[in-house]
């Protein structure tokens, strides 16, 4: 007679691998299946633990996390796709990270000291370039002896070539902290200076007379008018000069650096390049900022996509065996932002992330250290309840299929801004001027208009006349060697020292 223990025990083995063979329910469901086959590719994961004889930072300024979900939507309806299911490309980099962008004096950032944090590994304060902590805003000659190494001028000693390029000015904040060391982000040029500025250099000068190595390889962006002097006309603009008043062409002494110094204006120059002669290129499209890629196919003379010089400068510096630290901007993701005007903010980060393909397909993740990341974010949101393929530009229709309405009757769009021109509902009075932030009245209705336009200004709950950057987390993403070191929450000067890890600059 067998034991009734022994019997229990028998029966209790066989449930469990009755259980055991038994698929979940859920099994066979498509999201289910997806993120196993996501935890697969992660367990899959080898880190990179080799030395990196490139580096490759990209910068989507102002390119928060809802900028980054709502162009991933963008980008997939524009495909035909399913928005929300579609990955940008630098979504699709193995490691990532959240960066904390607070600059040493401020809760919410400007570019200035976050790009700083990013090229020199310490924090400083809002509106000031390649200074410590210790530095004010403006004090030029307390600035004195308060300068920081960059990664870029570490790379220029070390002997590899250096590139910044932009869709901004070449002289705005961003692309300046590779390259300058100012307490004011604004003197581009010396008429800026004025009496505060006295004693130091403007940046502009600065990006020429740069003493380290053989200075910047590549350097192209917009601004013109800061190296060309005020007697000199625009080589694109007519009627137009420069804007320097020391009477010198910064265009021309960028030449006579060496043979091999070209400067480009517009897209037939920049077709006309013969990369295979390693030339040193200073690239000014326009006389201030790029124009925006919603429009750039109506600029006169033409100007490159940033997908487009990104792939030109990688031509010209993979040519150098020592190898490169190079710096790619979407710059005016922000001004966009601050316009309040999702839509070209939208395609401003789609081209972005163009610029990022072309960087993933002409580099080996083997050897080049690959960062994509913003140096703060904005005010945008991503709102309501959208049923799932609405158009993110579009005003919010529910699962139901009816536009959603809001306590006040009218409709609202899924993308707004916390504050910015948006909220300038009143009509001015005759005489006031545009640009000035008035008192929120009633809230236009959006039934008859199209929202989807290029030229639409998103509503914000804060009239201000510019739209302001935002204070919270941005992402990082990676891959290549030492991108494993990516993870958790970082300050944003931490993707300094991954990168002086990686490339052993600076060590």
């Amino acid at each position: 007679m067998k034991s009734p223990i022994l019997a229990l025990a028998a029966v209790l083995l066989f449930s469990v691998c009755a259980i055991a063979d038994e698929k979940l329910p859920q099994a066979n469901d498509p999201y289910f299946k997806k993120a196993a086959e996501q935890l697969a590719q992660r367990e899959a994961l080898v880190p990179n633990t080799g030395k990196a004889k490139n580096i490759i930072l990209m910068i989507g300024d102002g390119m928060g996390i809802p900028m980054v979900t709502a162009t991933r939507i963008y980008q997939g309806q524009a495909a035909g796709k399913d928005g929300v299911t579609n990955k940008l490309a630098f979504e699709q980099l193995p490691y990532a990270a959240l960066s904390r962008t607070y600059s040493a004096d401020a809760q919410v950032t400007d570019s200035a000291p976050s790009a700083t944090a990013m090229t020199s590994g310490v924090k400083l304060r809002n509106d000031v370039l390649g200074l410590n902590a210790d530095a004010a805003w403006g004090d030029c000659a307390g600035s004195k002896g308060k300068e920081v190494r960059t990664i870029f001028e570490m790379a220029e000693l070390a002997g590899k070539a250096t590139g910044a390029i932009t869709t901004t000015r070449i002289t705005h904040a961003t692309p300046a902290a590779a390259y300058a060391h100012t307490p004011n982000r604004d003197w581009e040029n010396d008429a800026q200076l004025k009496e505060a500025g006295k004693g130091c250099k403007d940046i502009a000068d600065q990006l020429v007379s740069w003493p380290f190595g053989d200075g910047l390889d590549i350097a192209m962006g917009g601004g013109r008018t800061n190296f060309l002097p005020d007697t000199e006309k625009d080589p694109e603009d007519e009627g137009k000069t420069g804007e320097r008043k020391d009477g010198r062409d910064l265009t021309k002494e960028w030449v006579a650096k060496g043979n091999n110094h070209v400067v480009i204006y517009d897209k037939r120059g920049f077709d006309a390049l013969d990369v295979k002669s390693t030339p040193k290129i200073l690239g000014l499209f326009q006389r201030s900022h790029m124009t925006y890629e919603a429009d750039r196919a109506k600029d006169k003379l033409g100007e490159p996509s940033l997908a487009e010089m990104t792939k030109l400068t990688l031509d010209v510096l993979k040519q150098h065996d020592s190898g490169y630290v190079l710096m790619i901007e979407g710059g005016r993701i922000d001004h966009a932002e601050h316009e309040g005007n999702a839509a070209r903010a939208l395609s401003e980060t789609a081209m972005f992330d163009e610029a990022v393909k072309v960087v993933l397909a002409n580099t080996d993740p083997k050897d080049t250290l690959v960062v994509v990341t913003a140096d703060h974010s904005h005010t945008m949101t991503i709102a309501g309840y959208p049923k799932r393929d609405n158009p993110i530009l579009g005003k919010v229709v529910g699962v139901d299929g009816k536009v959603t309405l809001a306590d006040d009757g009218k409709p609202y769009t899924t993308i707004n801004f916390a504050n910015g021109p948006g909220g300038l509902f009143p009509v001015l009075k005759k005489g006031e001027a545009k640009d000035a932030a008035q008192p929120a009245g009633p809230r236009p209705d959006l039934s008859d208009v199209d929202t989807e336009k290029v030229d639409f200004i998103q509503q914000a709950g804060v009239p201000m006349a510019s739209e302001t950057h935002g204070g919270e987390d941005v992402a990082i993403y990676a891959s290549g060697p030492q991108a494993y070191l990516f993870g958790g929450t970082v300050d944003e000067n931490y993707i300094y020292h991954v990168m002086a890890k990686a490339s052993g600059l600076g060590q």
